[in-house]
């Protein structure tokens, strides 16, 4: 494996081969990688930060490719270098994924000023990959100044995007029924600009019905920000409408957040965010890993699938078992 150090300059010198081995290093799981990603991350930390970071995401057939690649061009147009993280549902039977999002956005992808990822979810619930905050950094130090996450879909867990972003559009269909479209309420709050898509051909006039309704829902919702008031717009991804409106919203909310200081105070919750995650997510690694507390799950599974022990107290033994070894190896 490439020295983290050597690795680090590539990326910084924009190297996007370099960049691809960065991002497929701190995906892997092996123990050996894990380390050199850390080491990565290390270096190129300080490098970062200087971005815009968009979230994105939709219910099923709304545009959200469409809608990327119509913004990616029109923001690489305006001078900038845009980085698109996309994250495919995998399947649940084989753990495998299309990835087929670089096929979506064809034209995006022959940009030199575009980078696109695409990654699989994995078992990873909030509608993006485990490690989309470390590609979220290695595409900043790459020099990307305007980086787009797009989520698998719309759910009671698609939010996590939020965290890591420091503008969520959420894109929805014209019409669709009442006024909330099946969205759950979360994601409505989490919103700080609603675009309704595919406002073109018989459907422009209903696309602007429904951003009526939409904004008469908002106010019965409260606003993840004080210093911000969330705007429903309509647009065409399709035939380019309503793209560069959609684009100049992202940076006067940019602009408003930095004005009122919430942006740096976001930015600092997301960090602390990431690093409880992590804690979380290294914690159940490590117990899953232990000799012993693998050698207990079968029985334990099956006494809690059959009834014959309730779950929680099924956890309790896990837990106990794998405490009480790390307390003996510690001592």
């Amino acid at each position: 494996m490439q020295d983290a150090e050597v690795l680090a300059a590539s990326v910084l010198a924009g190297d996007r081969r370099a960049l691809a081995r960065a991002i497929t290093l701190i995906e892997s799981t092996r123990a050996d990688h894990m380390a050199v990603a850390s080491l990565l991350l290390e270096h190129l930390i300080p490098h970062s930060g200087n971005s815009i970071r968009l979230g994105i995401s939709g219910v099923p057939g709304v545009g959200k490719s469409t809608f990327i690649e119509a913004l990616g061009n029109h923001v690489i147009d305006e001078g900038h270098r845009v980085a698109v993280l996309t994250v495919d549902p995998s399947s649940a039977i084989s753990g495998g994924s299309i990835l087929g999002d670089k096929t979506r956005m064809e034209l995006l992808a022959r940009r030199q000023e575009a980078y696109i990822r695409p990654s699989p979810a994995g078992n990873t619930l909030g509608g993006v990959t485990r490690r989309s905050r470390e590609a979220l950094i290695l595409c900043e130090a790459a020099g990307y100044d305007v980086l787009i996450v797009e989520t698998v879909g719309v759910g009671q867990s698609e939010t996590r995007v939020a965290e890591m972003t420091d503008m969520f559009m959420l894109l929805l269909l014209p019409g669709g029924g009442d006024e909330l479209q099946g969205i759950k309420r979360g994601i409505m709050e989490l919103a700080d600009l609603i675009l309704i898509n595919k406002a073109d051909g018989e459907l422009k006039a209903l696309a602007g019905r429904s951003a009526a309704d939409y904004r008469n829902a908002l106010r019965l919702l409260h606003p993840r920000s004080a210093d911000w008031r969330v705007e429903v717009q309509t647009c065409s991804a399709r035939d380019g409408v309503g793209i560069d409106k959609a684009w100049q919203t992202a940076l006067r909310h940019q602009d408003v957040l930095k004005a009122s200081g919430e942006f740096e105070t976001r930015r600092a919750a997301q960090a602390r965010t990431w690093m409880w995650s992590e804690v979380h997510a290294s914690l159940v690694s490590a117990l899953q890993s232990d000799p012993e507390v693998r050698r207990r799950i079968p029985s334990l599974e099956a006494a809690a699938s059959e009834g014959r022990m309730p779950p929680t107290l099924a956890a309790r033994q896990l837990l106990d078992i794998f405490l009480k070894r790390q307390k003996k190896s510690d001592s």
